[in-house]
């Protein structure tokens, strides 16, 4: 709607009340400034290949918002569907890790899915849309997560709205979606949610194992994006004895910034016993009492049970697709030690809930969670943003919008 239908619509109102008494149909809020016809959307439409394309903004639906993105991570999914398309998407427009402010409201929204008040200007984030229970609330704990009866935003097979994704200009958030209100967070600490959450959601696995506690020994395996959000997690809820394993010296120093405090490079030692030693040597002769598995390799994940005590636990949590057959053994690396192993899938509502809060906590004991995002590319150059990731020169890389 323009601006000079908008101001119409007014009038037609006042003047049906004047006569009448009665009131006409509440209009859709909408922004101060003008809203484009059309919005641009950086559709993959063959592997590794993005096009920059212009879709119609359709009309709202009562229970709809339009937000005006500001900025979304390249997550690893993307990083797959990019390179490989293991979910038959393409064509699609991605990103789920995108943020931005609310332009304009259809007329039944006023709460964001934590009860907070929602208004024009107001930026928001968005977790799931449950398709097949628009009804649930975060206070179902852990009893919704995605690919159970959940969509994601940056995930949703193309159809007639085309802005399905937040690698976009506009984002078309439609009735039976969740969203929250984050306008006390800075774009980057916003563009970081997601991530985070999925963090979040594996650390609250980890405690009900009843082994992760404040004088845990903690070995996280994998310092990407994944693992130093991991590390700051553990950091912020006063674990304070964390070894990270990586191979890249880069990812092993920024470790120690986010509250590792030592490290293994795994380059340096041959053979998994070596490796273990190494892992051992660093807790002061003791072997970890739980561990988590931040890494998409089976490799990694067959070896991390060296790295864990008898009695002690495992969170795996690096496969968010299929990476093929991991080789173990039964009996020394789980039976004879009582391993505890919870997997890790997603997140849901109540950690996006929790997400918010770990953020300004991470903020306030001064880790550097801003750094995690090395760098930052507008919408038009979605391909290189891509390549770089694939290529690991950084740590998050982020598209940020003109």
């Amino acid at each position: 709607m323009d601006i000079n239908s908008q101001n119409v619509e007014q009038i037609v109102r006042q003047v049906l009340q004047e006569m009448s008494g009665i009131s006409a149909p509440a209009a859709s809020k909408a922004a101060a400034g003008p809203i484009p016809a059309k919005s641009r959307a950086a559709m993959l439409t063959a592997l590794e290949k993005y096009e920059i394309k212009e879709f119609p903004i359709p009309e709202l639906g009562d229970d709809d918002i339009l937000v005006k993105v500001e900025g979304c991570g390249v997550c690893g999914t993307d990083a797959h569907e990019f390179k490989r398309d293991p979910f038959s998407l393409i064509p699609v427009v991605l990103g789920h890790e995108g943020t931005g402010e609310i332009v304009k409201m259809g007329k039944n929204v006023k709460i964001d899915s934590a009860g907070k008040p929602l208004n024009i200007g107001d930026k928001v984030v968005t977790c799931m849309i449950f398709a097949d229970d628009p009804n649930i609330t975060m206070f179902d704990l852990n009893k919704q997560n995605v690919g159970k009866g959940a969509q994601v935003y940056g995930l949703i097979p193309d159809d007639e709205i085309h802005l399905n994704g937040w690698f976009a200009d506009y984002i078309v958030i439609r009735g039976g979606s969740t969203v929250f209100n984050v306008s006390d967070l800075s774009l980057d600490e916003r563009i970081l949610i997601e991530p985070c959450a999925v963090l979040i959601h594996a650390v609250e696995r980890a405690k009900t194992t009843g082994i992760l506690r404040f004088n845990s020994r903690v070995v996280v395996q994998g310092c990407g994006p994944i693992g130093l959000i991991c590390i700051a997690i553990l950091r912020t809820m006063g674990i304070e004895n964390i070894v990270a394993v990586d191979g890249e010296e880069k990812r092993l120093t920024f470790a120690k910034e986010m509250g590792a405090t030592g490290t293994v490079n795994f380059k340096d030692h041959k053979g998994i016993e070596a490796l273990a030693d190494a892992v051992k040597d660093e807790f002061g002769g003791y072997l970890a009492d739980f561990a988590f598995q931040c890494t998409g390799s089976p490799v990694a994940h067959a070896n991390i049970y060296k790295f864990i005590r008898q009695g002690g636990g495992l969170c795996e949590l690096g496969f968010f697709i299929n990476g093929g057959d991991a080789t173990i053994n039964p009996h020394f690396d789980i039976c004879s030690k009582e391993i505890t192993t919870v997997g890790s899938w997603v997140y849901t509502l109540r950690d996006y809930a929790t997400t918010f809060d770990f953020l300004k906590r991470a903020k306030g004991i001064g880790l550097p969670m801003h750094k995690l995002i090395t760098h930052k590319y507008p919408l038009s150059e979605i391909n290189e943003a891509h390549i770089t990731n694939l290529k690991m020169e950084g740590l998050k890389i982020a598209i940020i919008n003109e």
